[in-house]
This record gives structure tokens, sequence and C-alpha cells, in this order.
């Protein structure tokens, strides 16, 4: 005959519904709950624009790279990683509901099918009874499980903590990634404008010998020059032209490493696209900075501090979680389970509910959980040390910073000086030479001594530029751009 399961006596369904619906309430109000009550925000990042403008200034180019650099990009992933861990530890506040059903197919021996027993009515009497096995059977079944921990030592507000700081120190993150990209770039874009400055000067002198060789030929053909002096104008334009030659070679390295920084495919600006120049140093950038304040602001604003301080209080919220390992905890749960054999069609008295209460206490874990603690502590003092190490850095990044500030606005004075001395004894000598109060050697001189001091002047302008670029990197104002 076939074996039925019923029902305990006295017990019903019903409590269990109850305890059912109240878990899927619960699970339905927590996933509605929208996600930036869960810790969570939305990133949003400068766009840029579609193709590169035909004059490319500064601050395009650091709209492009923010948009366009893949390893900025790949910063912005571990953001969003670190946002679903968010709301992975959210997940422990909620109950955990689990249905399952199942099939259970035996098939017995023939020998269990067929035999008996041998049962004794008394002495000398006996008789064989059978009874009667199935020689196959299916058993279905269905099950509804809720469990939900009301409390486990303040683990999960530990792990919570611990998910949020890593969220905000991974955002951090990116933000460092953003201030040493956009460092980058424009150091980058100020080395490629260097270069551009330098093809105006050979562009120049090279004009300046050559109109001068013009004027040397005239006069050989009148009679009133000699060869020399054509040749030597030559040379000097060939000489132009070469310090032409090498600064349009730089100027095109620059342009790539640029559009590098800057994502664009193949490495390119493209052939149409020129750089804004140089411009002239203001006001502003030749006031010299502080070094108090321009610390205390790197100390409260530098992301990759901002960085350390977060992680230190990841791992102290990792070690509150690993101490939560020695509490008990508290959970209630439920059950709903049926059983049908022979066919999948339940009805309610194959259904057996249950509710309880659960406390766990720990006891032994072979030392894990001590261990555990133990790491966790290690990498909080872990984390402390390296927050120490990133405040020094950051403050001798400053220092530095401010040191090459001051030192180039210095230069960009003296230099601005020395360069309208030189061109004013450059025109001084020209018109000499051409009353022929002043030797062709004279003149060559002070061209050459034109064209070095404008080189150095373009290049204290252009250190000054980077010297402030590297300052907002070292306290972070490079982000406010």
């Amino acid at each position: 005959m076939h074996l039925r399961k019923k029902p305990p006596q006295g017990t019903a369904i019903g409590p269990m519904r109850a305890v059912a619906s109240a878990a899927v309430l619960a699970v339905l109000v927590f996933l509605s709950v929208p996600p930036r009550a869960h810790g969570e925000s939305p990133t949003t990042g400068p766009t840029a624009p579609d193709t590169v403008p035909a004059v490319l200034d500064l601050q395009t180019a650091q709209q492009i790279a923010l948009q366009q650099n893949p390893s900025l990009s790949a910063a912005a992933e571990r953001v969003e990683q670190a946002q679903q861990r968010i709301r992975r530890a959210w997940a422990g506040y909620a109950p955990r509901l689990e249905a399952a059903a199942g099939l259970t197919h035996t098939e017995y021996p023939e020998n269990t099918a067929a035999g008996g027993t041998l049962s004794g009515t008394g002495i000398g009497t006996s008789s064989l009874s059978s009874i009667a096995s199935p020689a196959r059977e299916e058993i279905y079944s269905a099950t509804l499980a809720a469990t939900w921990t009301l409390f486990d030592g303040f683990r999960r507000e530990f792990s919570l903590a611990a998910a949020r700081f890593d969220r905000n120190r991974t955002e951090a993150a990116l933000q460092e990634a953003r201030r040493l990209l956009l460092a980058a770039v424009s150091s980058s874009f100020h080395g490629a404008q260097l270069a551009l400055e330098n093809v105006a000067i050979a562009e120049a002198d090279e004009a300046f010998n050559q109109r001068q060789l013009e004027d040397a030929r005239a006069r050989e053909k009148a009679g009133a020059g000699s060869l020399s002096d054509v040749l030597n104008f030559q040379v000097q334009v060939n000489l132009a032209r070469a310090r032409k030659i090498e600064a349009e070679r730089d100027y095109r390295v620059a342009l790539s490493g640029l559009a590098a920084l800057m994502g664009l495919p193949e490495g390119s600006l493209g052939s149409g696209v020129r750089l804004a120049p140089l411009q002239e140093a203001s006001e502003t950038m030749l006031h010299p900075p502080k070094v108090d304040q321009q610390l205390a602001y790197a100390l409260e604003h530098r992301p990759d501090v901002k960085a350390g301080r977060m992680a230190l209080l990841g791992a102290r919220a990792n070690v509150g979680a690993a101490r939560a390992r020695f509490y008990p905890s508290l959970s209630v749960f439920g059950n709903l389970e049926g059983n049908r054999y022979g066919n999948a069609h339940l009805e309610e008295d194959d259904f057996a509910s249950s509710v309880g209460m659960r406390v766990t206490v720990p006891i032994f874990s072979g030392g894990e959980d001590l261990a555990s603690y133990r790491e966790a502590r290690h990498a909080e003092r872990e984390a402390h040390h390296t927050l120490r190490n990133l405040m020094t850095e950051a403050a001798s990044q400053v220092r530095s910073a401010v040191a090459r500030v001051l030192a180039a606005q210095e230069q960009l004075r003296l230099q601005r000086r020395n360069a309208q001395l030189v061109l004013q004894t450059r025109d001084l000598v020209e018109k000499e030479y051409a009353e022929g109060q002043a030797s062709l050697v004279r003149l060559t001189q002070a061209q050459r001594d034109l064209v070095q001091a404008q080189s150095q002047l373009a290049q204290a302008r252009h250190n000054l530029e980077d010297a402030w670029v590297q300052l907002d990197a070292a306290t972070g104002r490079i982000l406010e751009r």
C-alpha cells in the first residue's frame, strides 16, 4: 500500500502563510527603496565635444581627456563596483526567502518488493505474513523557507560602513586619477605650446637673416659688399631653418603625446588642429603663493589623502565586523514544507509549517575568528601608516611646487628685462651695420643673442605655467578648474 505523510495534529498552515507574506512584503519594500537611500549617488562627469576644434585650448583638451581617457574610464568602473558592494551590504538587513521543489524517484530491489516477515504467534506455530511493498515510488516535495536575522553583533552595520567607506575611497581614487591626468595634459599642452613658440622664433630668425641675405646680395652686385657677407647670411638662414625643423619635430611629438592622454584614436589630433598660443603671464600668476595656505588646502582636499582617510575608516569598520564574530546572533525563521507520494498535486493537508527563533552562540572556530580579528587590526595599522606617508608626501610636493613657482616668477621677470635689452641691442647693431659702423660678426652675434634671449623668455613663460600647474596638482586645486 502507499504510505502518505500527514501533517501533525493541531498544526495549521495559517501562521506560516502569515510569516511568508510578511517576509515577501519586507523584501518588496526593501527593493522598492531608491538607490540613493542605500548610499549610492549617480556619477556624472564632464562632457566632451564630439570633435577636436580647429584651435585647441587647454580647457577643451582637459575636457576631452576626462571623457575619453581609458585609464579614467577604468577607475570609474571601480567606483561602480563599490556602489554595488553597498547594495550587497544592504541586503544583509533583508529577510531571506527561498522556495524549492523536488522529485525523488526510488527503485526498490526485488527481494524487498516480494519479501515477507516471519512472525511467531506461539510455540510451535508460525505464520508467514507478507506485506506488499511497491517496486518503485515517487515523492514530490515543495518548500518555502524564510529567515530574518535580527541581531548579529552589529556585523551588518560595520560591513555596510566599510562598504560606504570603500565607495568613498574609490571615488577619491577616481578624483586622484583625474588630478594626475589633468596635470599630465596640462604639462603636455604647455610643452607643445613651447615647441610652437620655438617654431615662431626660428621663423623670425630665418626671416631676419633672409632679409640680410638679400641686402648682402644687392650690395655685392653693386660692388659695395663682399661675397663673405652673402655666404655668412646664407649659413645663418640655413641654421635658422634647421632650428625650425627641430622645433616642428618637437611640436609634432608633443601633439602625439597630448592626443594619447586625451584618449583620441590613433594618437592624433588631426592635420587641421593647432594649439592656442602660449599666453603672457598674468599678474595673478606673478603673485607669490603662501606655503601655509597651500599646504592646509592640500591636506584637506587632495584626493589621495582623502582616499587614505577613507581607507583608514574602512579598516576600522572591518575591525568591528571581525569583532562581531564573537557575539551571538538572533534570527527568526519559518518553513512551509509539503510532500506527496505518486503525483505532484499537493494539497493543503500535505503541508506542515513551523516557525521559530534561533540564537547562535560561537564557541570555537579553530582560531579562525581570532585570526580574522587580528588580521583586521593589522590592516587598520597599515592604513594608518599609509595615511601618514600620503600626508608627508603631499606636504613635500606642495613645498617643492611653491619653490618652483617662486623661482619661475623671478626667472620670468629677469628674462623679460633681458629680452628687451637684447632686442634693443640687436636693432642698434643692425642700424650701425647698415651704416657701415658695425662689423658683420657683431651683427651675427647680436642676432644669435636675440634668438637665445627669446628662447629663454619662452622657456621662462612655459616654466611659470607648468610650475603653477604642478602647484595646483599638488594641492588638488586643478580639479576646480
